[in-house]
C-alpha cells in the first residue's frame, strides 16, 4: 500500500481535531472523511444512472410508481388456495 503524507494548515488542523471523536486518531478520522465522501460520490453516479434509466424505461418507471403508491400499510390479501 501506498503510504502519502499531506499537510494540513493550522486552523484546518486545529478544526479537524475539534471535530473528530476523541477516541480515534486524527489519521483514521481523516480517512473515514474521504471514505465517506467517495462513497456519497457514488451513490450520486448511481442515482444520476437510475434516473437516466427510469427515463429510458417506461415500463420501469410505471412499475415503480404503482410501487410508490402501495398502501403498505394495509394488510395483504389472503392468497387463493389452488384446487
Amino acid at each position: 500500500m501506498k503510504a502519502t503524507t499531506i499537510k494540513i494548515d493550522g486552523e484546518l488542523l486545529q478544526e479537524l481535531e475539534q471535530a473528530k471523536p476523541q477516541s480515534i486518531s486524527l489519521s483514521a478520522y481523516i480517512r473515514g472523511v474521504l471514505k465517506a465522501d467517495l462513497r456519497r460520490r457514488g451513490l450520486s453516479r448511481a442515482a444520476v444512472s437510475y434516473q437516466e434509466f427510469l427515463e429510458a424505461n417506461p415500463e420501469e418507471r410505471s412499475l415503480l410508481r404503482e410501487w410508490d403508491e402501495a398502501d403498505l400499510a394495509a394488510a395483504p390479501k389472503a392468497k387463493r388456495r389452488r384446487r
